[in-house]
């Protein structure tokens, strides 16, 4: 039971961060940031391990001085994910890791300094085929742009990555997305509405400091959602007072609610009531921690009784309705009955055994074409 999309998505600029195309038609990309201290290299490598495994297109560090641009270097060598730098004030620590293979390089040109040093960062980043992202932040904004608009606002925001912005253009170097973040969802939208139109480069989003997990979850899927529902943003992070796992995790979640890209389970399942024939909580708790590794898009409903579950199972891969006993469809066609024993046994076996044939026949389609 889908309703056709009315998403379109804003046509900008592809550029490459390492492997991951970021813009143009490519998938919107999931990002996250390490927490980790970058020069503690065996911790940081675990965590973007971590990250890898959860699905992150793009990980951030950061690298405050030469000693973690020196430890950039070995984290590189030890993961596959492509690694973005964040950046201030010190040019020399910029060129040093274009040196040392980074992909992405987080600066905002005017407080790098001199307009030799943007060049030569600049320079560097066009010779490897290096991106840079400007980050603007309603926290740090210029002291002149504060006096000026007393407050910080969405004007106040986009006036400030424009200014970055010409930086670039001046050099001639097209190759980068910006970002306007504000902790204020409504200041953060129109900030990024007002710079969609005025820039062809992708836009990275987020609502930074958006709070702990479950706070900031819910205050970065409404800001992030009015965004992508029109077609505005090319990469996410989520940024969360949690575990940056967690942070991925939303970030899928946020995009497979929109339709806007595929990865893993989409569970829909009932809140659950008097009238449930199995618990249905504690089930989908159990599942959702079971089936977590799985990365094959694939629906499943778990509803606790008769009165919608049919109708949302016949939807789905795999949909479970709750009854004396409890009825399995899969693929919209009554499959079997399963009493309240084992039902999460079941189920997961059941779901494991769908991703694999959907698989196969991705896989036996690829070979056919």
């Amino acid at each position: 039971m889908q309703y056709p999309s009315p998403i379109k998505r804003r046509i900008s600029r592809k550029i490459w961060v390492g492997a991951v195309p970021v813009g143009g038609d490519a998938p919107i990309a999931v990002q996250s940031m390490t927490n980790s201290d970058t020069n503690d290299v065996a911790a940081t490598v675990a965590q973007i391990r971590r990250l890898e495994d959860a699905g992150a297109d793009i990980v951030r560090i950061s690298v405050p001085d030469m000693d973690a641009a020196e430890a950039f270097g070995r984290i590189k060598q030890q993961v596959r994910v492509p690694l973005v730098a964040d950046i201030h004030f010190d040019y020399k620590i910029a060129l040093r890791v274009a040196e040392l293979g980074v992909d992405c390089l987080r600066i905002n040109p005017g407080n790098i300094g001199r307009e030799d040093r943007v060049r030569a960062v600049v320079e560097a980043a066009r010779d490897k085929g290096i991106p840079i992202r400007i980050g603007v932040n309603a926290g740090s904004l210029e002291k002149d742009l504060q006096k000026k608009y007393g407050e910080p606002t969405p004007e106040a925001l986009v006036e400030s990555a424009l200014r970055h912005v010409e930086h670039l253009d001046r050099l001639n170097f097209p190759d980068f997305k910006v970002s306007v973040k504000a902790s204020d969802v409504f200041m953060a939208v129109a900030a990024y509405r007002l710079l969609a139109k005025q820039i062809e480069q992708p836009l990275h989003l987020g609502i930074t400091e958006a709070g702990g997990l479950r706070s900031g979850t819910v205050k970065s899927a409404v800001g992030l959602g009015m965004l992508l529902a029109e077609g505005i943003g090319d990469t996410i992070r989520i940024s969360l007072a949690a575990d940056p796992v967690e942070e991925i995790k939303v970030g899928y979640d946020i995009l497979k609610s929109l339709r806007l890209r595929s990865r893993g389970i989409n569970f829909i399942a009932c809140p659950s009531c008097s009238r449930q024939n199995f618990d249905v909580v504690k089930t989908m708790n159990e599942l959702e921690q079971r089936v977590e590794d799985l990365l094959v898009p694939l629906d499943v409903a778990v509803i606790g009784c008769v009165v919608n579950g049919p109708g949302e199972a016949k939807e789905a891969h795999i949909g479970l309705t709750g009854g004396s006993p409890n009825l399995i469809y899969i693929d919209g066609k009554p499959a079997l009955k399963l009493g309240n024993d084992n039902l999460v046994d079941e189920l997961e076996k059941l779901i494991r055994q769908k991703a694999a044939d959907k698989v196969a026949a991705d896989a036996a389609l690829i070979l056919r074409s």
